[in-house]
């Protein structure tokens, strides 16, 4: 599988750890929104597509996020979500589950390389697209 384009969005606002959002296309007939590049505290990394976790609200089945403490559509106090069932999802820490990733370590890292890549030659060339047309590598 070969990364065919990769498309750079840079982040502007005031969230200063997450610098861009990526498109990548495969192949030229897969593409895979959304992939964050983010910078922690040694290094810029990417995080892959992901949404928050919803639980149902008992009494009228709303789905609220994980930490709500009450239902966005009924107002009912929510009990809270217990560790053990958010560990058969995903880490707990998180709150967040992957919509799409990489199987393989060795993908992984051939991903991120390949996308911080195109990162580094967008902020090298100093070009400021349209937000919706993206930086294309």
């Amino acid at each position: 599988m070969e990364i065919t384009e990769v498309r750079v969005f840079p982040k502007e606002g005031q969230d200063k750890k997450l610098k861009a959002y990526v498109t990548v296309t495969f192949d030229n007939v897969f593409v895979v929104w959304n992939i964050k590049i983010i910078e922690g505290k040694d290094h810029v990394f990417i995080a892959m597509p992901s949404r928050k976790l919803r639980f149902p609200c008992p009494q009228c089945s709303f789905k609220n996020e994980v930490e709500s403490r009450f239902c966005n559509k009924c107002g009912m106090s929510l009990p809270l979500v217990k560790e053990e069932d958010l560990q058969e999802t995903m880490d707990a820490k998180l709150n967040h589950r992957d919509m799409a990733h990489p199987i393989t370590k060795e993908f992984r890292e051939r991903l991120q390389a390949k996308v911080l890549e195109a990162y580094e030659r967008f902020l090298a060339s100093g070009d400021r697209p349209l937000a919706h047309e993206g930086y294309r590598v």
